[in-house]
Order: C-alpha cells, then structure tokens, then sequence
C-alpha cells in the first residue's frame, strides 16, 4: 500500500509540473513532525528526519525541482517565524544541490541568512538541533558566498536585468557583511571563553559534543564554535592564511574535538588548515595534520558510504593526498606519514613526486598541475566597476595565489644543489662545496643564508620552528651537517601487511560463493 501511495504522490507531481504551492501528503507529514520534534528538542529525531527523511523525499519527489515554497508549508507549522527560517535554509541548499540558482534565489538566500542568524543574535532560540544542521548551515553559508562571487566575476554572458539587479542589490554577499555575521556569532556564543574555561575543567562543551543537557539551547554556541571553522575556509578563499590560522586558534586541532563528531566538518577544517600552513611555508604542521586525516578517512569510510557527503569526502581525500605529495615534495619528511597512509601516496603520486624532486621544467609543471587540482576556489569578493567594459573575472584571485606559490617552488629550486650535496656529506669545507657547486664561497654563503631561511617557518605561537630534515651549522670553514634519521614504526607495517591480507581474504571469499 505505501508503494503504491508513494507512487500517486509522484505522479501528481510529475503530471501538474512544478507547483510551489502543491505540498504532497509526505511533506505536510514531514513538516509538522519535524516542527514537533523542534519543539519538543527531540535531538535524535531531528536528526533522523534531516539527514534520512529529507534526503528520500528529496530524492523520490523533488530530484530535479525545488521543495513546496514556505508559504505553501507554512500553515502546517502554526507559521512558526524560526520554523519557516530554518525550512527556507533546507529549501535553498536543496536548489543549489539539484538545481542553478538564478539572481535573484541568491539574493533571497542571502535575507534568509540575515534573518536566521539576526534570530539566533538577538532573539531567544530555545531549540536544540543536531551538530550535521549547524554546520551544514554555517558550511552552505560560506559556499553560497563562494559560489555568488564566482558567479558575479563572470561578468561577460551578465543580461542587463542581471546588471541592474547586481547594482540594486549591492549589499547581498558582501565580504564584510559575510565575515561580520561569522564573527558575530562567535563573538555572541563566547565560544572562546567557555573553550578556555573547559581546559580548567568549569565547562563540559566537548564533553557534551555541544549539546545542552540542562533544558538550554546549543544552536548559538554550536554555530558560534563552527563559525570559527568559517572564518577560516573564507579566509583561505581571500588568500589571507595568517589570519584565517588566527581564527581557528582557539580550536585544539590536535585534540578530538566538536569538529571531529561531523565528518564534513572535520574534513573541511583539516583541508583548509593544512593548505594555509603549506602556503606559509609551514610544512611540517601541514604534513602531520593532513597525514592524522587521510589515516582517518581511510580507516572510517566505509561508514559514510550513505551519507550525503560521501562523494565530496572521496574528493577532498584526493585532494589532500594531491597536497600531502607536494608538501612532501618541498619538504621531505616521509618519517612523518603513516605507512597506510605512505602506501597509498605511493600508488597515486609515487612518480610524480619523484619527478618534482627533480626541480626541472617539468617539475614545475606538476607543482602547478596538483595545485590547482587540489586548492581552494579562490575568490575575488569585490563588486565590479560596472562604467568600464564588462570582463570576466573569475580566474584572478586563483591566479594570483599560483603565481604566488610557483614563485615559492622557483626558489626551492635554486636551493635543491645545496641538499643533494649536504645528504652525502656529515662535515665539509666552504671552500670544497663552493668549487662543487661551481660558484664562489660569498655566494656560497648567500645560498646556505636562503636554504635556513626557506626550511624555517615562525609557527602559530611566533616561535621559529625547521622544517628540514637536514640541518646544518657553520664552524669557521667547515659546514658540520646534521640529519635527522627516522624513526621505524614496525607496528605501522604489521598493521599494514594485516590490513593486506583482510582484504585478500575478503576477495577469496567473494570468488568462492560468486563460484
């Protein structure tokens, strides 16, 4: 029976067309079950209703149209002013998951934004909602700014309406408007604060994964908490990493944390901290870091195998894997990687970054082949000069950031001589290794200047910390060279050859019962 009623209700979808004020039988339940549940602060409910509920109706009923308008479902809710915010936030991310948002859906989005967070600022949001819906909220909110930036740079194929739209609405996803709010909301929820009082043990925020088990509301402190993780993806998209790391400093990245419970959240930090500590040349914070994740994902993907976000976990683990091989091709500390880890960069860029250590043209050429296949969708948040001719552009901020580290890999380059010599020797002349590298000995200097200088970074704290693996010092005229050696991880290798044979167990059992 509900197969066949499921199918009517398709079909009087499919046959009328798109109507925003048709709210099918299932919807109308969904609603007023979701809105009870809210107002009951049944956490668990919720959370099966929007990460299940939601995506089946949105699969079997609206695959290539919008849901009900607000309007149409808000009856059901006792047009509930926060309930209908909170709709309206699921119904845009939906158009921009399935469907292209014209001009005008990105400006409504855009107040619904405004409204929803200006509620949670200055209203009394007594609800508590699951850690997947904060940060989805606060994830859509900072890609819908991406997205609305790359649109308006696309300036050539613009109609006129959508010129005069863009002018009239000038105020829509602007950068400080954007980053205000973000702020705000971590400024309002005083997340730093209970963070740092939770470190002498007079709070329990991760304790109780952000929730509030004493009859209160998480949604301010949990958006407050991920907004943090916010500031600091706009903050790459904008090319400023100093301060995007300042934002997140709060957050112990190193420890198990709210950003660790939802898979997106976890991953899109790690991603964006470990890409603005490779851009500041702190390469052995962004090993380690995108090393502890890609172990993660490995180790727990099978889980998320029906999630929604399964397809953009794979690509942002291929992403990171592309950024661990250039991290390690500028830097090579492979005692850092975890030998699951190390196997499978081997399988995906084991020749490629052999010939990026090479520092020749074609080296180059693969330096800008990962990164621009691995980085974040840079943005140029400014508005247009509408009086001059209509260019697109798009592409500038990405660019800019390309040349920015291609320039880095060039200097590499100049200093890969003095490695190559430094790993044969544990003492040598200047005298010597100035006649090998075919220069004199001041240049010599200048060059041993610049390799401290480039395998040295100042960390978050302003302390300066190397990233060589070989170091050296200078006694008169004798460079004393020392190298780090790595520690081996029997364990890891075991653990490895184990996994290994799991899985070929697997496969025999798989070709005997399909025998």
């Amino acid at each position: 029976m509900a197969s066949n009623y499921e199918f009517e209700e398709t079909q009087q979808l499919d046959s009328a067309g798109y109507d925003p004020n048709f709210v099918p039988d299932s919807v109308k339940s969904f609603v007023v079950h979701l809105y009870r549940h809210i107002r009951e602060k049944n956490v668990y409910e919720i959370h099966q209703m929007y990460e299940t509920s939601f995506q089946t109706l949105s699969e079997r009923l609206f695959k290539d149209t919008p849901w009900p308008s607000v309007d149409a479902v808000a009856q059901y809710v006792d047009n509930d002013h926060v309930f209908c915010l909170l709709y309206r936030e699921m119904w845009f991310r939906h158009l921009y998951a399935r469907l292209s948002p014209t001009l005008k859906q990105r400006i409504d989005s855009w107040d619904n934004y405004c409204s929803l967070f200006q509620v949670v600022l200055h209203g009394v949001v007594n609800m508590q909602l699951p850690n997947q819906w904060l940060w989805d909220m606060v994830d859509e909110f900072v890609y819908q700014f991406q997205s609305f930036c790359q649109y308006r740079a696309k300036m050539k194929s613009k109609t006129e309406a959508e010129i005069a739209l863009l002018k009239q609405f000038d105020q829509a996803w602007n950068v400080y408007g954007v980053l205000n709010f973000l702020q705000a909301l971590v400024e309002k929820s005083t997340i730093i604060q209970i963070l740092e009082q939770e470190k002498e043990g007079l709070e329990q925020f991760t304790v109780n994964d952000g929730y509030d088990y004493t009859g209160g509301s998480n949604v301010l402190k949990v958006l407050g908490y991920f907004s943090m993780v916010g500031l600091l993806r706009v903050h790459c998209l904008l090319g400023d990493y100093h301060t995007g790391l300042k934002c997140i400093q709060p957050i112990d990245i190193s420890q198990q944390g709210v950003f660790t419970i939802v898979i997106g959240s976890h991953i899109a930090t790690i991603y964006h901290y470990g890409f603005a500590n490779l851009m500041l040349r702190r390469y052995v914070e962004a090993i380690r870091e995108f090393n502890k994740i890609l172990l993660y994902i490995y180790k727990t993907k099978q889980f998320h195998q029906k999630s929604p976000q399964y397809e953009q976990i794979l690509k942002k683990n291929e992403q990171m894997y592309a950024l661990l091989a250039v991290s390690l091709s500028l830097c090579p500390q492979l005692k850092l990687v975890e030998e699951t880890v190390n196997s499978q960069l081997r399988e995906k860029y084991g020749e490629k970054m052999l010939r990026m250590q090479r520092y020749d043209d074609e080296a180059f050429a693969l330096y800008d082949e990962l990164f621009s296949y691995a980085c974040p969708k840079f943005i140029t948040p400014s508005a247009p000069t509408y009086e001059e001719p209509l260019v697109n552009y798009n592409q500038d901020a990405y660019r800019l950031q390309l040349k920015l580290f291609l320039y880095e890999v060039k200097q590499q380059q100049l200093l890969s001589g003095v490695r190559t010599f430094l790993k044969v020797y544990s003492t040598i002349s200047v005298g010597k290794l100035a006649t090998y590298m075919e220069v004199d000995e001041h240049t010599l200097r200048t060059i041993l200047m610049s390799y401290k200088h480039k395998t040295h970074a100042v960390d978050s704290e302003g302390k300066v910390v190397s990233n060589a693996d070989i170091d050296f010092s200078i006694d008169d005229d004798l460079i004393q060279v020392v190298e780090s050696k790595p520690t081996k991880r029997y364990g890891d290798y075991f653990l490895g050859q184990i996994a290994k044979l799991e899985r070929l167990m697997e496969d025999m059992d798989r070709i005997k019962l399909e025998a």
